[in-house]
């Protein structure tokens, strides 16, 4: 692979990937356009897992792990208990 000769986007992920992963990547996703999320995480699976580890108590901890705000948190709980309520 002649590093020099790479585009911006291969040569920043032979940096971060080496050469062997680096052409995995082209093999599997090139001639297509991705963007990726901003949140590394799915929002409603978040959200499962903040129903279930919430304790009563623990908003602000759920807030800092999961990099949600408290207002998300807050409804994603009331919706889960207004669900259980009917």
């Amino acid at each position: 692979m002649e590093i020099d000769l790479l585009q911006e986007s291969y040569a920043q992920l032979y940096e971060l990937l080496g050469e062997e992963l680096t052409l995995k990547v082209f093999e599997l996703y090139r001639g297509r356009q991705i963007s990726f999320p901003m949140r590394l995480y799915d929002r409603k699976k978040v959200a499962a897992r903040i129903v279930a580890e919430y304790d009563g108590h623990n908003i602000s901890q759920l807030t800092r792990k999961y990099d949600y705000s408290q207002r998300w948190i807050r409804q994603i709980l009331k919706d889960e208990r207004e669900r259980q309520d009917k």
